[in-house]
């Protein structure tokens, strides 16, 4: 199976997230991929609480959701979309995070809300807050996709490697990692933990990332990292898209998952213990 990763640097326009979005799909399709994979924040990036109040929808009202699939059905291949900031409904006012998988019929097939809220503050004064706007998860999700056995993360997802391990050892061959990693803890952090993430589970790593200073209406433009990244189960880096928005591609072949997993069987080896004791 040939897949591709979208690198993209969307702003806070959905509209034209959108049209960028597309036209790289369509070159991935072009390109031979059937299994293709968007960053996390595909529709938005906005540190404006503001002007995501004002731009974004529910699942069922959102734009780029409803044409990604008619994309999808009309090139017939399957599409990771890394994830949409989506208005949740519900009393507390807060958005969501969420993953989808769309089958090559254009339908749904698999939903992942992000579980792990990005709350740090950085050096210089760059601040997160994620908990503060985006309710959390709360489930682990695998889908099949294109004949493979895909488990679903989002970006700050990755600094928790038990749920890799959950998900590997429920079957998955394939993680996928979309992100908005931020420049200074993907200059130190973004290849590292994703080799690390596929040789604890010997899986494929397939991680479509924002890079960029990303267009902003008001407020204060992010930036980020780039280098989406495509690693094998042995750890190898297979494709690094670098800086600047496109597209590259990755052959993902089962056998070599079931190669690095016979080779090192870590998965059946876990045991129980009893916890630390503070001293």
């Amino acid at each position: 199976m040939r897949a591709a990763l979208v690198q993209l640097c969307s702003g806070d326009d959905p509209a034209a997230n959108l049209a960028a979005t597309e036209g790289l799909v369509r070159e991935a399709a072009a390109g031979g991929a059937g299994l293709v994979l968007t960053p996390e924040c595909t529709n938005i990036v906005s540190l404006d609480r503001e002007r995501q109040r004002a731009v974004l929808r529910e699942e069922a009202e959102d734009g780029t959701l409803a044409r990604l699939r008619e994309v999808a059905r009309e090139l017939s291949l399957w599409l990771v979309v890394g994830s949409l900031c989506l208005r949740a409904g519900g009393g507390d006012g807060r958005f969501v995070n969420r993953s989808f998988l769309i089958g090559p019929g254009g339908e749904v097939r698999a939903r992942y809300d992000k579980i792990h809220m990005f709350d740090v503050a950085l050096k210089g004064g760059e601040a997160y807050r994620e908990s503060a706007a985006y309710r959390p998860g709360t489930q682990a999700v695998l889908a099949e996709a294109a004949g493979l056995r895909l488990g679903m993360t989002v970006c700050y997802d990755l600094r928790f490697p038990r749920l890799y391990r959950d998900l590997a050892r429920a079957g998955a061959e394939v993680l996928s990692v979309p992100s908005a990693f931020t420049v200074p803890t993907g200059e130190a952090h973004w290849h590292v933990l994703l080799r690390a993430r596929a040789i604890e589970t010997g899986a494929y790593v397939l991680a479509p990332a924002q890079w960029g200073t990303h267009p902003a209406a008001g407020g204060k433009a992010r930036r980020t990292y780039g280098h989406s990244l495509a690693v094998a189960p042995w750890g190898e880096v297979v494709a690094d898209a670098g800086e600047g928005v496109g597209v590259v591609f990755a052959e993902v072949d089962p056998g070599e998952v079931a190669r690095a997993r016979a080779m090192v069987p870590s998965l059946g080896h876990d045991r129980d213990y009893a916890p630390p004791v503070r001293p």
